[in-house]
């Protein structure tokens, strides 16, 4: 009887120590479960506000820009058509694409299939507006500075509709006729059929990746590419016969300000092509060159690295009106007034806005 009752009690120990142990262990997985929701929470706020700014600033900043353009008669010219017409497309990205693209990153997607298709249409053909358009902008200044005393009659308004017209249009066959015929998911089945049917993942084949990058990325770039290349040759150029019409180089010593003032404005120009053209590969070179590796690697992408990649597209949205408006002093001005409510004062629509010098002319030249 002893020897049962001793059985009994150890047995009774055991499971008792069983019980504390698996209590314990219940508990610290709820503690651990707790902690990563925790941190969950934390990251979605942070990437919440992070992105909230972002759309923000390129809503208010392309706002201004269009805002400017349509109120100040100076600054209504066939130049700043294309820059209104960037300003316009940037502000349907920051109001249309980007907040649907935030809460389907940080909360996960809740408005259904057809929206999906419609939101990523929308997402490929604002942003290929976005990048045909500065194309057109590193296009005219092409113009405007190699050839001067052309740039009237070649920029006339009607070919500046036309291009207009071809930065709209183009982006709209890219998107619209592929993707809503689902063309760029052709021969994806067997990936898309593991796939959850209500998330929102957008996936292309290897010939829409291609043909979809050279024609909204790659073509523009090299266009940029040229046209800035052959901007800043011009540009040393005409600062160098300028400077010679001017002063007259006379004796080593004028010589040597000569070379000193030219290289000092040179750099100038050089770090204004630089920032802009800078600007834009940092931010789409990324995402374009990842769009057509991606298939070619079965897609083993992560998808972080990826929504990385398409964010840092959209914040060139949000840098444009800094790069294409606040290097010209005109804009820059105009911005003051609007923001200090100083338009409300009467004929301030004819505003000279700027008093222009030498140096100012030339930056702007570059920037306009």
């Amino acid at each position: 009887c002893i020897t049962f009752l001793a059985i009994i009690s150890s047995t009774s120990s055991q499971k008792m120590i069983t019980t504390q142990f698996d209590n314990w262990t219940t508990h610290s997985n709820l503690s651990g479960k707790e902690s990563t929701a925790t941190w969950q929470v934390i990251n979605q706020i942070v990437v919440f506000s992070i992105l909230t700014m972002i759309i923000a600033g390129t809503i208010f900043g392309n706002l201004l820009v269009i805002a400017s353009i349509a109120y100040f008669t100076k600054l209504r010219t066939p130049t700043n058509a294309f820059i209104v017409s960037l300003a316009v497309a940037d502000f349907l990205v920051g109001i249309i694409v980007m907040p649907f693209s935030m809460t389907k990153l940080v909360f996960g997607w809740y408005f259904g299939k057809t929206f999906c298709k419609i939101h990523t249409i929308m997402d490929v053909m604002l942003c290929t507006s976005s990048i045909m358009n500065v194309s057109c902008i590193a296009f005219d200044r092409f113009y405007a500075v190699c050839y001067p005393l052309k740039y009237r009659f070649r920029m006339s308004q009607k070919r500046v509709t036309i291009l207009l017209l071809i930065c709209w249009f183009v982006p709209a066959l890219v998107s619209f006729v592929p993707l809503f015929l689902d063309v760029h998911l052709r021969g994806l089945e067997a990936i898309l059929q593991p796939l959850d049917p209500h998330s929102c993942v957008f996936m292309v084949n290897i010939p829409y990746a291609v043909s979809a990058s050279v024609i909204a990325f790659y073509f523009p770039m090299l266009v940029m590419l040229v046209a800035y290349g052959k901007i800043f040759q011009v540009a040393r150029l005409q600062d160098r016969q300028i400077y010679s019409i001017e002063n007259g180089i006379q004796g080593r010593s004028t010589l040597t300000r000569f070379q000193n003032s030219s290289m000092e404005r040179e750099r100038k120009a050089a770090k204004t092509l630089g920032i802009i053209m800078g600007c834009f590969l940092i931010c789409w070179f990324p995402f374009f060159t990842m769009n057509i590796i991606n298939p070619l690697l079965g897609y083993s992408a992560h998808h972080v690295l990826l929504e990385v990649f398409l964010w840092l597209g959209y914040v060139n949205s949000t840098l444009n009106p800094l790069l294409y408006a606040f290097f010209n002093k005109s804009f820059r001005q105009a911005f003051y007034m609007v923001i200090g409510c100083k338009v409300l004062a009467n004929n301030c629509q004819n505003n000279n806005l700027s008093d222009s010098t030498r140096q100012n002319t030339h930056l702007a030249t570059l920037s306009r």
